[in-house]
């Protein structure tokens, strides 16, 4: 009974019609509102059965013209499906995310690291100026520029001052407050002096960066005493000639740089007093 049913419907199925509902309309009248145009029934038209079902169907076919020449901004293409006008591809422009360039500013050069300058120059280092210094210090009869006095260098007399902490902290002392504030006291109170003593003025940053650097024959007095005690007849003669030295250096170095003439001996007496408090706190 089943088998009998199911041969009765394929023969239902193949004397089916295929009906094909083909909806075509002009392209005017597809341009016109949706009130006029879609509302007027008798503007289609139905095939029934119609044999052109499965035929190849038309696509559009591009052709880009020239699209290298008009640039990436303005590509354009045409196209020949029905003879239509040429039409123009949207491209987006510069936005907040991808900001074009502007025609008035102008073009930065590449950065280069051969342009850079040395790390010590940026940081205001100069180590010439830092050795011709140290060897004026050490030689105190050797002749200076005095230009390089002017230069207020602060790099050598903070290392110095780090050193001689350092090596009293090694005998046991920790010395770094007294240093900084003696120190301190001493440069504001040569500041004072050599403007009164002096035509042309001294900065207050030369003053400091003079006494830092004078402060060396000091600095390997300290280092003497990490080994030997310097309590004794032998330590005293150290110390009066590391404060000697120190003075003369110091001295020399202001008379140079200010100009000022048969005025060292002067000079040299405040400056003695200064370091003879640097050498009392690495003695005791």
């Amino acid at each position: 009974m089943t088998a009998a049913k199911t041969d009765n419907l394929a023969e239902v199925d193949k004397e089916k019609p295929l009906i094909i509902f083909t909806m075509s309309y002009s392209w005017d009248q597809q341009q016109q509102p949706y009130g006029s145009g879609w509302g007027d029934q008798g503007s289609f038209s139905y095939d029934m059965g119609s044999s052109d079902f499965g035929q190849e169907q038309q696509f559009q076919n591009f052709e880009y013209n020239n699209q290298q020449n008009q640039g990436v901004s303005n590509p354009s293409a045409s196209y020949n499906s029905g003879g239509g006008q040429p039409s123009t591809f949207f491209t987006p422009g510069p936005s907040i995310m991808t900001p074009g360039m502007s025609p008035e500013s102008p073009v930065e050069d590449t950065y280069s690291l051969e342009d850079e300058p040395p790390l010590l120059e940026e940081l205001g280092i100069n180590p010439d100026a830092i050795v011709q210094k140290t060897l004026t210090v050490l030689n105190p009869m050797r002749r200076t520029d005095p230009t390089i006095l002017q230069d207020t260098d602060l790099a050598g007399p903070l290392a110095f001052c780090l050193a001689f902490g350092s090596f009293l902290l090694l005998s046991g002392k920790a010395q770094f407050g007294y240093i900084y504030g003696i120190g301190l006291l001493g440069c504001i109170s040569m500041y004072g002096l050599l403007n009164m003593m002096s035509m042309s003025g001294v900065s207050l940053g030369v003053v400091v960066s003079i006494l830092g650097y004078c402060l060396l024959p000091m600095v390997g007095l300290a280092g003497i005493n990490v080994l030997v005690s310097l309590q004794g007849p032998m330590g005293i003669v150290l110390t009066g000639a590391a404060i000697l030295w120190c003075s003369i250096s110091a001295s020399k170095l202001f008379v140079t740089g200010l100009s000022m003439d048969h005025q060292q001996p002067l000079v040299a007496y405040p400056c003695a007093l200064l370091y003879a408090v640097f050498a009392l706190i690495t003695i005791f």
